[in-house]
């Protein structure tokens, strides 16, 4: 078991050392840019986690919260001059406010009632945007490229945007694990398996469902920020369409809901789908890489619903040397 112990933090040291020199030992841009968009898919599933995976109410209209991050973040720099930092807290309070306020008529429906509020509330927010002018309705707006630099968060090179996205995936990480091993974690948790069991104990379930989708919202805000600042350029169709919605509580349903770093798993196998559909059908495959998600998570579902980290904890058990590392049960001891 000692063995096994140092064996895990020898790989958990070794996938650091690798995350961290990855941009400077690959220098190609084209994997450059795929492990920004591996880790940033994986933020924002991390931030529907703690909404989707520990609090049991599956959303199905993130994207809202992605684009108003990133139209608030977008407005401050083109209007006001303001830093693009500043806009990505400004965004995600924001966000937080417009969550707090659908939140709460929304919990009042359960299940895949909620699901559909949530993707209605979405496409009339898509609807808005489209047609608000101040905010260049569907045209869409473009951020300047000049000055770069850290302080207007424009970068010549995508290594600083790779960085950042770890940064943000790291950041959202500690977010998930400070709730987890929270007493709201626990209660978010109960609320989730046991809903009527926790309000007879006194747990308020609009309170801490508020709780969840504020912090989730917010974290999904700032990825929206990132997105605008790397793309220079969104509208409501790559900001607010059911399409990313979709995907991105695809990330953690495949990685694992309810798990730390399945969400991380599923980016890494999604948009790696994505990637090579895109390179080998291209515009005449367009479409490809939802069906190929849609087959994923029917296979899952079937055969482990507990996402690719539960496919992973099954196999890991069925080995004969993780078996033989196990701690053994002693003699009169219960197995």
């Amino acid at each position: 078991m000692k063995n096994l112990k140092s064996g895990n933090i020898g790989l958990a040291c070794l996938a650091t050392v690798v995350v961290l020199s990855f941009p400077l030992l690959v220098t190609q841009p084209t994997y450059q840019n795929f492990a920004i968009l591996v880790l940033m898919a994986a933020q924002l599933g991390v931030a529907w986690n703690i909404l989707g995976g520990y609090a049991g109410q599956v959303s199905l209209g993130h994207a809202v919260f992605f684009g108003i991050g990133a139209y608030t973040s977008s407005m401050l720099v083109t209007h006001a001059g303001l830093s693009p930092w500043f806009g990505m807290l400004a965004g995600g309070v924001v966000t937080s406010l417009f969550a707090l306020a659908i939140g709460w008529p929304c919990f009042r429906l359960k299940g895949h009632y909620f699901a559909m509020a949530t993707i209605a509330v979405a496409e009339i927010m898509q609807v808005v945007i489209s047609n608000w002018d101040y905010l260049e309705g569907a045209i869409g707006i473009y951020l300047p490229m000049a000055p770069s630099g850290f302080k207007a968060f424009v970068f010549t090179s995508k290594i600083p945007y790779y960085y950042i996205a770890l940064g943000l995936l790291l950041f959202s990480l500690l977010v998930n694990l400070a709730i987890e091993r929270s007493h709201v974690g626990y209660y978010l948790r109960a609320i989730k398996d046991e809903p009527e069991a926790a309000r007879s104990l006194g747990v308020s379930l609009t309170r801490y469902k508020l709780v969840a989708i504020a912090a989730s919202s917010f974290l999904t805000a700032m990825g929206g920020t990132l997105y605008a600042q790397k793309e220079l350029f969104i509208d409501p169709p790559s900001m607010l369409s059911t399409q990313l919605s979709i995907k991105i509580a695809l990330i953690a349903i495949l990685g694992g809901v309810g798990t730390l770093f399945g969400p991380v798993v599923g980016a890494i196998v999604l948009i790696t789908i994505e990637e090579m559909s895109r390179i080998y059908f291209g515009s005449s495959g367009q479409g490809t890489d939802m069906i190929i998600y849609g087959a994923i998570i029917i296979v899952v579902a079937v055969y482990s619903p507990s996402g690719l980290i539960g496919l992973w904890r099954q196999a890991k058990g069925a080995l004969p040397f993780w078996r033989a590392a196990a701690p053994q049960a002693k003699v009169g001891e219960p197995s």
